[in-house]
């Protein structure tokens, strides 16, 4: 039987547990690499899906402002509009050549919250 000896014979027990560290430590540094820090997968992952939600919301918002634009130019330019907005809104009436104020009939502030008088 042959002897093993010298440099590529067996290791002992230190050099074993020297070569486990390196490989710990080695595997270590590999998932910070890929894993930890500001830009780890999970991160970039998360920034995606946030990206992506944010810009759904940019053309949601986008569409409001465009129908918002249309509607000032139709408010600006469109007198039917105008006349309905006035009526609805404000309560007027439209006298000959002119807008009248319709004003309502004042409240009865004499009773009391049963609904009879004093």
């Amino acid at each position: 039987m042959a002897k093993r000896g010298g440099k590529g014979g067996a290791r002992t027990t230190g050099e074993r547990l020297k070569l486990l560290a390196v490989v710990a430590v080695a595997v270590v540094a590999l998932v910070f690499a890929v894993q930890g820090g500001e830009y780890g997968t999970t991160d970039l992952w998360r920034q995606k899906q946030r990206r992506s939600r944010l810009l759904g919301s940019i053309d949601s918002l986008q569409h409001v402002v465009d129908s918002l634009k249309r509607y000032k130019h139709r408010l600006q330019t469109d007198a039917a509009l105008q006349e309905r907005i006035a009526r609805e809104e404000f309560g007027m009436v439209r006298g000959n050549k002119e807008l009248l104020y319709r004003f309502a009939e004042p409240e009865d502030t004499t009773r009391d919250s049963s609904g009879v008088a004093p």
